[in-house]
């Protein structure tokens, strides 16, 4: 596989936010999700007790490697319209993410890209500007592939994609004209059942590391820095 050399003009990155863009661990510690920082902050008990039942119920779903991504996507979608569902009774100002996300275990990992996740938007958003800089190029997953965003990048070749599950793999369907293309898979969880796994469908597979340290070293030696 040859990545074209002028990859700041050649190249795009798609991204995973949950534990793939954001931090799984930071200093030994585990961070926060988008639906953690919900969870951590100042939302009514009867909304926490009620959020862990389901991030219970489906979790154990969704690391399960024995499941295919046929065989969980009705679950996730399930999970996805639950938590939201349960989440529309509470009201939330910005202000209140703002507070949320500052006080929440949520860290950022830093590399500039295109993020796609089934996390909270707002979050993400608020998460991104207090750790990092963003621009104003945020879209779900549905604006992303329902729109001509990358019919606008198809002279972009190279594609770097980065995701901590294996439905991941897909959210570069659409990509046009890709020449080279690497993943990334950041597994963090059930490990020595999922590695081989993993292993078979992504390119490269980094375990429990907290840094972006193998994107960053990869990346700068495409670029021929250092």
């Amino acid at each position: 596989m040859e990545y074209n050399q002028n990859l700041s003009y050649a190249a795009v990155v798609v991204a995973d936010f949950d534990r793939t863009l954001s931090k799984y661990k930071h200093n030994g510690h585990v961070c926060a999700t988008c639906h953690n920082v919900l969870e951590e902050g100042g939302l009514p008990g009867e909304y926490k007790e009620q959020a862990y039942k389901i991030r219970d119920k489906y979790f154990p779903i969704e690391t399960d490697p024995n499941l295919t991504i046929e065989e969980k996507t009705p679950y996730m979608v399930e999970w996805w319209t639950k938590a939201h569902a349960l989440l529309e009774k509470y009201p939330l100002s910005k202000e209140m993410l703002h507070s949320m996300v500052a006080k929440s275990t949520a860290k950022l990992s830093d590399i500039p890209l295109l993020v796609f996740s089934a996390g909270v938007g707002d979050i993400i958003r608020e998460v991104i500007a207090q750790n990092s800089h963003m621009y104003d190029n945020m879209h779900n997953e549905h604006a992303v592939h329902d729109s001509d965003y990358f019919h606008n990048l198809s002279h972009r070749t190279n594609l770097l994609l980065m995701g901590d599950s294996l439905g991941d793999l897909q959210m570069a369907n659409g990509a046009e004209n890709v020449e080279a293309k690497l993943t990334i898979g950041f597994l963090n969880l059930r490990v020595e059942e999922s590695l081989e796994l993993y292993k078979s469908r992504y390119d490269i597979v980094i375990c429990e590391d907290e840094t972006m340290d193998v994107v960053n070293a990869i990346v700068n030696k495409i670029l021929c820095i250092g």
